[in-house]
């Protein structure tokens, strides 16, 4: 059966990709879009109100199916995630990205120095051209940047679980994969985008990565009905978590009773990737 939320489609309209696949009244062709912003709501309906699934960072390109009072349609091109984002997030794309924000987070500024005004948060694998340098500094679209908070995109981190790590006591956002504030799938996904692996969007499309596996080491992802952590050893996990309202450490054991007491039950899968 084919996912929802990955299927370009609503309302009798789909993108011309999809003819023959999905039944639709009319097939259009989609206009490639990228983000303007440094990061920008992918929500379930046309509205500020409506529920953030996802989020975009700068730089990520998005495929636009409808344009209707203020609002996108589409599918954004990373992770296949489709719904609602403003349209004053989005503008045509530019140069083809050659670095991505490696630093947890930074500013880009106005001019090359520290003092001038900045122009934006950006956030981890956020995407960006490098057009020209000035010193420690390196011109982009989204700004002047520090460049050794950049990396080259084919010059990816080693460990998701050490940039995991570095999120530790970011706040929970539901939808959420900035370094302000992202979920539990999130974590995952950006944890494993920093080390150049692709990655879904939510727990369930996670949970088939990899192969099963039973006894547990660093690096491995444990599955609840609705919730993903990942082993930093043997014992402890990181997650983004509800209870705590932030990214923790904690023992495996302790989450396992805890969940297991709030009526969310035993992990469902142990994944090895």
């Amino acid at each position: 059966m084919l996912d929802s939320r990955l299927i370009l489609a609503r309302d009798g309209l789909a993108a011309r990709s999809l003819e023959g696949v999905v039944p639709a009244e009319r097939y259009v062709e989609t206009t490639l879009r990228q983000v303007v912003v440094p990061s920008a709501s992918l929500r379930r309906a046309a509205s500020a109100d409506a529920e953030q699934m996802d989020q975009l960072l700068f730089g990520e390109l998005f495929e636009v199916l409808d344009k209707a009072d203020g609002w996108a349609f589409g599918q954004a091109r990373r992770d296949g995630y489709v719904g609602y984002v403003e349209v004053t997030a989005l503008g045509v794309p530019g140069a083809t990205p050659t670095h991505t924000v490696r630093a947890l987070r930074t500013y880009g500024y106005s001019g090359p120095s520290i003092k001038t005004a900045p122009v934006g948060l950006y956030s981890m694998n956020a995407l960006v051209s490098v057009e020209a340098r000035e010193g420690r500094f390196v011109r982009t679209a989204g700004g002047w940047f520090i460049e050794e908070h950049l990396a080259p995109i084919d010059q990816p981190a080693a460990d998701f679980v050490a940039v995991a790590e570095r999120f530790i006591g970011t706040p929970y956002y539901w939808g959420g994969r900035e370094s302000l504030g992202l979920d539990c799938s999130g974590l995952v996904q950006q944890a494993l985008y920093a080390t150049g692996r692709s990655c879904p969007r939510d727990t369930d499309q996670q949970a088939a990565l990899g192969e099963p596996v039973e006894k547990l080491r660093r690096g491995d992802l444990v599955f609840w009905r609705g919730h993903v952590a990942i082993m930093i050893n043997d014992t402890d996990i990181i997650h983004a978590n509800g209870t705590r309202m932030a990214v923790t450490i904690e023992p495996l054991a302790e989450a396992i009773a805890r969940t297991s007491a709030n009526g969310g039950g035993e992990p469902t899968a142990y994944r090895r990737l």
